[in-house]
């Protein structure tokens, strides 16, 4: 796998290395040992899928504190614009983010470190999504900040009117006053 480092400290596009011929492709989608040299120690302790169709967007997500939570993430199927936001308040690129496309022909993975608000854009007709965690999900420590807020200054590639996310996406609190990770 070759991992590639963005503009933000601790946040990698991963691309692995894909073996095809006339059978299909293989390709490593996990190994640790790799993992641990390029990255660093993360202990994931789940896995994670969701099935979306176009125009569907998850997110920003996060959780709080002592359940904050890194993530490995791939597209199985379809394909995707994925997003993570630095929220570390004593980040130097704070309020910034980074922006991948995700796809079964490309099969790069993102790594999202914990301090990160994260989302996706389902960009093809329908996407599977998988992700790794390294912690449990508490309801009680979930939070988010609202995809579309200006100061993020996000370029999602679709009409925002034809964009699909939950009631609950829609009134996540803007970043100036989310509950953030110091």
């Amino acid at each position: 796998m070759d991992f590639k480092k963005t503009d933000i400290e601790g946040v990698y596009i991963i691309e692995p290395r894909v073996f095809n011929d006339v059978r299909g492709y293989f390709f490593e989608s996990w190994k640790k040992q790799e993992f641990i040299e390029s990255v660093g120690p993360v202990d994931f302790i789940q896995d994670n899928e969701s099935k979306s169709s176009f125009g569907v967007l998850r997110g920003l997500h996060y959780q709080k504190g002592e359940y904050s939570q890194a993530k490995l993430v791939r597209v199985i199927k379809g394909r995707v614009l994925d997003v993570a936001v630095d929220i570390r308040r004593s980040s130097p690129t704070f309020g910034q983010h980074v922006m991948v496309e995700l796809s079964d022909e490309n099969k790069r993975q993102f790594f999202i470190p914990r301090g990160f608000a994260h989302g996706f854009l389902v960009l093809s007709d329908e996407a599977i999504f998988t992700y790794k965690v390294d912690n449990v999900y508490m309801p009680q420590a979930e939070a988010g900040i609202r995809w579309n807020d200006p100061a993020l200054g996000i370029q999602w590639p679709i009409d925002p009117s034809k964009v699909l996310t939950s009631d609950k996406d829609l009134c996540q609190p803007l970043l100036a006053d989310a509950e953030l990770f110091e």
